[in-house]
């Protein structure tokens, strides 16, 4: 007996101790993993950017194995440490991209058969392609659920918005600069600008897009688009919560707040319908963009996918980024039907109207849909008293009155113009098209140079405004104009609270509007005055086009950004990521907080006429 109890006291002492052992290993694993991460993108983008000699090509592929070795160990330790958790909490597709590393490690140890029984496997096992994929699969799930663990470590979540936008932005500058995404040298100033710019869905470009950048480059110019365009917390989360699953409560608050969800039931369900959506969309417009391209362009069909995939993608993000010479002012695609202008103009509509209000219209949809079923089977169901939120009532009143004074106004002022000589039709087109792009989106297809004055005050001010929050536009905001006059009519009417459609809008959104557009105004003033110092030999007019085309990410242009001396390109750099971010957002982020102590002293009036 006593013999007995020492035997079970040394074996759990021995499980004790090997289950403490086995837990910091999988520790340590997990950090070399995280690092591993990092390490693999550069080690691919190095092998992919670059031609290379065999002994450095060999040398990165021995970096590549190494990784490959320390992601196989990994997913082990990650299992043994606690199987039971790792199959109650790892989600489906998690399984999948851990079982490809392991895949490719026994494709490592196994030769390759000279007679294989399924020569497609064999083909796609034994490939480069396979193994690349997989790495980089592994790596982009790796880092998004270590973003997710920093995310639970309650880190202030504008100063993460800010640092993982600044992440990206230096990180695309330097892939940039590989010799296979440029057709000509790039300096590191128009990188970083075109970088900045692109992540910031903003549109200036110091250079010529299509005569710049080769494929691999517009390849990843499109993914800083996309990536700037869903916010890079939400796109890295949905990677960490569809793959692996299981973040904290904290986490799941901080993006319930960054993606518009109710509650967080509905947090992955919003984040795959803000994916969907997207995609969705920029399929569709990818579609209509090819059917309506002129044959006049002389595009082959390879190049005409890439140029209406290219196109629908930065129309959708707003991003003003073209591939063909002379952008949408190309003499192809205006002496053509015009239509390309109409669905290009829809596009970036549904991209500047915000995920919110497109939510909303799923759940009318949805809601429709049941109450037709309902009556078929004859049955009632309950319907909310408001369909459409207040939020999306705001934004559609105020997006449609914009968009009609602004066509109307660029209509007739131009009409002499820069439309002259154009048909009703092709006037009336391009009206619309040149007063909805510059709410964001950057396209121009006729000189903005060559405006009048009027029409240039007109643009600048639907620049500062923007679309809707929540959306890939930039500017201060729909929402928070209609909240500052609904605000005005409230103060002139004397009423006590902010009504609208039978609510009355909270305080701290009043408040949260008068403070973004306040603090727009004063970093226009600033920034323009800097640039106005180092730039003292440009059009005052031009300069200050500039800085509200960098400031509210819109990328319209009266032509001098490529002109402009490597200190403005970079001070602008620095206004497109500071309108991106929101310059609410990065004082929140980076100013202590203090404790509020206004609620115990007394009230007192100030004298305001």
């Amino acid at each position: 007996m006593y013999r007995l109890r020492l035997a079970r006291y040394a074996f759990g002492r021995f499980r004790l101790h090997f289950g403490s052992t086995l837990r910091l290993v999988a520790t340590l694993m997990a950090v070399l993993a995280t690092v591993g991460s990092l390490l693999c993108i550069v080690d691919l983008l190095l092998y992919v950017g670059f031609d290379h000699n065999p002994s450095d090509a060999g040398l990165l592929r021995k970096g590549l194995r190494t990784v490959q070795a320390v992601f196989a160990a990994n997913v082990v330790a990650g299992f043994l440490k606690d199987p039971r958790a790792a199959l109650r909490d790892t989600k489906l597709l998690k399984w999948i991209v851990d079982m490809g590393v392991l895949l490719t490690i026994a494709v490592w140890i196994y030769p390759r058969p000279a007679h294989p029984w399924i020569g497609w496997l064999d083909a796609v096992l034994y490939s480069r392609t396979f193994l690349f994929g997989v790495l980089a699969a592994y790596s982009l799930v790796n880092l998004s659920y270590t973003l997710i663990r920093v995310m639970s470590c309650r880190t202030n979540p504008s100063l993460l918005l800010s640092v993982s936008f600044l992440f990206f932005i230096i990180v695309g500058s330097l892939v940039l600069m590989l010799p296979k995404c440029t057709v000509v040298p790039l300096s590191y100033a128009d990188s970083l600008f075109v970088s900045t710019s692109a992540v910031c869905i903003t549109g200036l470009c110091p250079v010529d897009v299509s005569a710049t950048f080769t494929p691999m480059g517009l390849l990843v110019l499109a993914i800083l688009i996309q990536i700037g365009g869903l916010g890079v917390l939400t796109f890295t989360s949905f990677f960490a919560m569809f793959f692996s699953g299981g973040p904290s409560i904290y986490s799941q608050l901080m993006l319930r707040d960054m993606v518009y969800s109710r509650s967080l039931n509905a947090l992955l369900p919003t984040l795959l319908y803000v994916l969907a959506f997207t995609l969705a969309i920029e399929a569709a417009g990818a579609v209509a963009i090819y059917f309506t391209v002129p044959q006049a362009l002389g595009l082959e069909v390879n190049e005409r996918i890439i140029f209406s995939a290219f196109l629908s993608l930065s129309s959708f993000c707003n991003a003003g980024f073209t591939n063909i010479a002379g952008g949408m002012s190309n003499p192809a695609l205006m002496s053509g039907n015009q239509s390309i202008y109409i669905v290009c103009s829809l596009v970036v509509l549904a991209g500047a109207i915000g995920f919110p209000i497109l939510v909303n219209f799923k759940d009318v949809v949805v809601l429709k849909f049941k109450k037709l079923r309902a009556r078929i089977r004859g049955r009632r169901i309950s319907t909310p008293v408001h369909v459409y939120d207040l939020n999306t009532k705001i934004v559609l009143a105020t997006t449609s009155i914009i968009l009609i004074v602004g066509t109307l106004g660029f209509f007739v002022l131009e009409y002499h113009n820069t439309l002259a000589g154009m048909s009703l039709r092709d006037k009336c087109a391009q009206s619309l098209f040149n007063a909805l792009t510059p709410r964001s989106a950057g396209f121009a297809s006729v000189n903005p140079a060559s405006f009048l004055p009027a029409t240039l005050l007109l643009v600048m001010v639907q620049m500062w405004i923007g679309g809707a929050s929540q959306s890939m536009a930039g500017g201060i905001k729909v929402n928070t104009l209609a909240v500052v006059l609904l605000n005005l009519r409230s103060v002139v009417h004397s009423h006590k609270g902010v009504p609208a459609w039978n609510r009355s809008i909270a305080i701290p959104s009043v408040r949260r509007a008068h403070a973004v557009l306040v603090l727009s105004l004063m970093a226009f003033i600033a920034y323009a005055f800097i640039i106005l110092v180092l730039e003292p030999g440009q059009s005052v007019k031009a300069l200050l086009f500039e800085v509200v085309s960098a400031l509210f990410t819109v990328g319209s242009s009266l032509g001098i950004t490529g002109e402009l001396s490597d200190s403005s390109k970079v001070v602008l750099s620095t206004a497109m990521f500071v309108g991106r971010v929101g310059i609410l957002s990065l004082l929140m982020g980076v100013l202590p907080h203090r404790r509020d102590a206004s609620c115990h002293y007394p009230q007192d009036s100030v004298i305001i006429n």
